[in-house]
């Protein structure tokens, strides 16, 4: 079994960073659920490769160019916490907000599970008002 956190580190680089659909059945395993996201939209569903596919774009669109920064990662058993970085340019409609042209910088924690060499779930938490502020849309941007 490789070690998971660098398993990790390649599936930010290679999934989220890239946004490689092709990617995805490499690193994710058929059943991929998601725990506890609250604001996701699929908080508490669990998703099938194309499921995970879909969300990914989705979760891209509006900021094509995102990409998350690592940092600490703590690997027990088969789950891997990571705190993390993202930022990206809102360029792509997000939901009925048209693109702003702003960019957005959030930290977040994510605790992920894995059967053997893939992903199978997370939880995770994500300061999402902080989105909204960066974007104009509560005070504080």
């Amino acid at each position: 079994m490789r070690d998971r956190a660098a398993l990790l580190r390649e599936f930010f680089e290679r999934v989220w960073n890239t946004g490689d659909l092709d990617a995805v059945a490499r690193f994710v395993a058929p059943a991929y659920t998601i725990h506890s996201d609250p604001g996701d939209p699929w908080d508490g569903q669990t998703l099938d490769l194309d499921g995970f596919r879909h969300r990914l774009s989705v979760s891209r669109s509006p900021f094509p160019d995102l990409t998350f920064t690592l940092g600490e990662m703590v690997a027990e058993g088969d789950r891997v916490a990571v705190s993390w970085r993202m930022r990206g340019t809102h360029t792509g409609p997000l939901g009925t907000l048209p693109p702003t042209g702003r960019t957005i910088d959030v930290a977040g924690l994510t605790i992920y599970s894995f059967e053997g060499d893939r992903v199978s779930g997370h939880r995770q938490v994500v300061d999402r008002l902080a989105v909204l502020r960066q974007l104009g849309l509560l005070g504080g941007g």
